[in-house]
């Protein structure tokens, strides 16, 4: 079953309106939550009062009220972060963004509840606010939290090799300024958070969508002082996490502190514009590369300097950018490098991960210097990438940058080149010039970009599986692993199949409940195929020798000759020998005078592993776009899209395919729609899908997909990540695309989302 385009198993339950999200809970005596949140981008709060004619049903409750003074804990402390600064669940004193949580109101009714919110009234001495990251840093700056020091939080560095004397040697250099933008995850259902608290026991359980339940079980036990064993949390159906949904947030806490404070379950969901002003944001980042290289085009020497905006707070830490500077170097050969990277606080939204993870800013820069050094030089794009990329031979290859384990990174398997090269011929460039006569006849003009790229995909420590033949002969599986949409009980049962020699859809599959898995890490960084997947493998296969061994055993043959099929477990060649696989499971349950064979570990029939991470796995590709545009217009139009791929061992091809699609219509977002903007006092202009524009199924381009299978040698399945590749490179090879139709050698183009009236002007711009 592994590699077969098996169709999603979870799919038709939730296309016929069966799937059950955190909004979807309902219990008896629930109670509705509405936050109040900052209107101010900074200000210092003077005081909340509900005004006395709201109904009566309606109360206010600030951080005083439940006990939300302290800090919330850092999800991702580093000792790189020079101001851990936190916010409380509930701001008190200063607010420093548009949509900071300041208060709550809450109701039996929803209506009552909104109505109340309307009804508060918050009293703000407004202060200076700082909205351009690029200014943050200023001598005259305003503070972004009153008393601090500056708006550095940290700054992070990587490097190798002597950049300054490569740089004196050098006979060519370029030096470009990149601009890269705010932007929201957008998923189709918000934040949602149902808490209930049972008295009796003590025991704290919360239903939210999240992509890291024992994240929030670890963080809310540790606020309240509670045991992580009296908190539960069960992440159930998500409709889409891309990121922002793996951190842990203020309104965990706060419906926590209502269900305990009310002894009642408390229910809030996001609407839109809280999305838009309060679910973390990502990609805002700006600098400075310049590269040195020789007369052929070959790198010597890449420096770079960046301010990263992490908003109000570093909510999610510095992992973002520090994972910027990890693929600084990408998939070339470049001999020295030295980056830096200036954390810096905003009177805005706090940013974390989205699709990529800072992934899409290295590359951005790496690819946009690969085009400067081509037009430098005046030869081809892709004859520059040819000389500097990483060839078969040289892997695993040490690029000199340590990774978040303190340990050389090493790129472990694949070809760099073929990638490079079946993308060039699938996107037919030879044929490119008649295509480009053709639309300049229609008064158009036509370019395309190419951009390569590597992920490191997967992250440690570890996950576990727990799988189990029931007495009904259907195969359990627990993990700690929580989905979002990627496809994991698919995965997952068509692994347990091979294994096991059962249907697929005799698999069931429970994640994203911390008190049914107690071990788990985020679903994040394309890691569960390499972790929870690997884990589902190992113990799937300790599973099917434990039932061979007691096939064996009951039929009196040889363990090697027992098969599984059709869920039975048989002798080779011996029809009739069949024994059922629920037979098995029921004489595995525990009884009083039963036996057990030496490898039976646990009671039933079951077995799980806990399988430490192997190291990154990195997948890598070349995207090639090709666009049209209209110069009366500035509309630019994705006319093709070919992407070449390598994520390692393709467990189900057709999910691959669903991620890779998904994957570049975020990235065309990202290069030509999606931008959040404020205005000069730090207020959102930007609130709904009326302003925030996302590709839909008419703006996608026809999309190519070739796939190379280079396994990794880190996990025993040999997978790499695929749920971020589709994205990574897409601004980048669009970019180069639009600046490639211009061909206007004047007109650069370093920067996303680039809009039409940006192309309007780069068109019609006095020669």
């Amino acid at each position: 079953m592994i590699g077969r385009p098996l169709r999603r198993l979870e799919d038709p339950r939730l296309v016929t309106g069966r799937g059950h999200y955190v909004d979807d809970k309902t219990a008896a005596g629930m109670l509705h939550a509405v936050f109040i949140r900052s209107a101010e981008a900074h200000a210092t709060i003077r005081s909340v009062k509900l005004d006395p004619s709201a109904a009566k049903d309606v109360r206010l409750f600030t951080a005083s009220d439940l006990g939300l003074e302290s800090p919330m804990p850092s999800q991702n402390p580093s000792p790189l972060i020079r101001q851990p600064t936190q916010a409380s669940p509930l701001a008190q004193d200063e607010a420093c963004y548009v949509g900071q949580p300041i208060a709550v109101v809450v109701s039996s009714s929803m209506h009552d509840a909104i109505d109340g919110a309307e009804a508060v009234e918050v009293d703000y001495e407004p202060l200076p606010p700082v909205v351009d990251h690029r200014t943050a840093l200023d001598p005259d700056s305003p503070l972004v939290h009153q008393g601090s020091a500056s708006n550095l939080i940290a700054t992070l560095t990587a490097g190798y090799g002597d950049v300054d004397v490569a740089f004196a040697r050098a006979p060519r250099s370029v030096a470009i300024d990149v601009d890269q933008h705010r932007g929201a995850g957008a998923s189709l259902e918000g934040r949602a958070v149902f808490a209930g608290w049972d008295r009796l026991e003590s025991q704290l359980t919360l239903w939210t969508s999240t992509q890291a339940p024992h994240a929030v079980r670890a963080n809310v036990a540790a606020y309240f002082g509670l045991s992580p064993d009296d908190v539960r949390v069960i992440a159930p159906d998500v409709g889409g996490g891309f990121g922002p949904k793996a951190a842990v947030y203020p309104e965990e806490y706060v419906l926590a502190a209502l269900a305990r404070h009310l002894d009642a379950p408390v229910k809030w969901a996001e609407r839109r514009r809280e999305h838009f002003t309060a679910t973390l944001q990502q990609r805002g980042q700006s600098g400075r590369v310049d590269a040195a290289f020789d007369n052929e085009g070959k790198i010597l020497a890449l420096r770079a300097r960046f301010i990263h905006d992490c908003g109000a707070f570093a909510t999610y830490g510095v992992v973002v950018p520090l994972t910027t500077l990890r693929l600084m170097s990408g998939p070339y050969v470049i001999p020295a490098l030295d980056a830096w990277i200036d954390c810096v606080f905003t009177n805005a939204t706090p940013t974390a991960a989205i699709r990529g993870a800072g992934r899409p800013n290295a590359n951005f820069a790496v690819e946009r210097v690969m085009d400067a050094i081509a037009a430098d030089l005046g030869i081809d794009r892709a004859e520059v990438r040819r000389r500097n990329l990483i060839q078969p031979g040289s892997l695993p290859y040490h690029p000199g940058i340590t990774g978040t384990d303190g340990a050389l990174i090493a790129y472990d398997s694949g070809d760099y080149p073929q990638a490079l090269e079946s993308a060039l011929h699938a996107a037919d460039i030879e044929g490119f010039a008649a295509r480009k006569a053709s639309s300049e006849a229609a008064g158009l003009r036509r370019g395309y970009g190419i951009a390569s790229y590597i992920e490191d995909t997967g992250t440690g420590p570890y996950d576990g599986a727990r799988v189990e033949v029931l007495t009904s002969g259907e195969v359990l599986v627990e993990t700690g692993a929580a989905a979002q949409g990627q496809g994991h009980s698919t995965v997952f049962s068509q692994i347990c199949a091979d294994h096991l020699g059962v249907d697929p859809d005799n698999v069931r599959v429970r994640g994203g409940d911390t008190r049914r898995y107690g071990y788990g890490m985020a679903t994040v960084a394309s890691r569960t195929g390499q972790t929870a997947a690997a884990a589902v493998h190992v113990a799937a296969a300790d599973l099917a020798h434990l039932v061979k061994t007691l096939a064996a055993s009951r039929l009196e043959a040889a363990v090697e000759d027992i098969v599984l099929q059709n869920g039975l477990a048989m002798v080779v060649g011996q029809p009739g020998s069949e024994i059922p696989l629920a037979r098995l499971a029921a004489d595995a349950q525990p009884r009083l005078g039963g036996l057990v064979t030496p490898d039976q570990k646990s009671p039933g029939l079951s077995t799980e592993r806990i399988l430490p991470f192997g190291g990154a796995a990195f997948t890598y590709g070349t995207h090639v776009a090709e666009v049209e545009l209209d110069p009366e217009t500035g509309q630019v139009t994705v006319v093709s899209y070919t992407v070449v791929h390598d994520c390692g061992t393709l467990l189900n091809p057709m999910i691959v395919d669903g991620q890779i699609d998904g994957g570049v219509a975020h990235g065309l977002g990202n290069a030509l729609r999606e931008s959040i903007r404020y205005s000069e006092n730090g207020q959102p202009l930007v609130t709904s899908f009326m302003d925030y524009l996302l590709t839909t199924a008419l703006d996608m381009p026809p999309l190519t997909k070739i796939h190379i299978e280079t396994p990794s040698p880190n996990n025993p399945l040999g997978v790499k990540g695929a749920g971020e590749g589709g994205t990574i490179p897409v601004a980048a090879a669009v970019v180069s695309a639009i600046e490639d139709a211009i061909a206007d050698p004047d007109v650069t183009l370093n920067h996303y989302p680039v809009s039409a009236e940006w192309v309007y002007q780069a068109l019609n711009r006095p020669r």
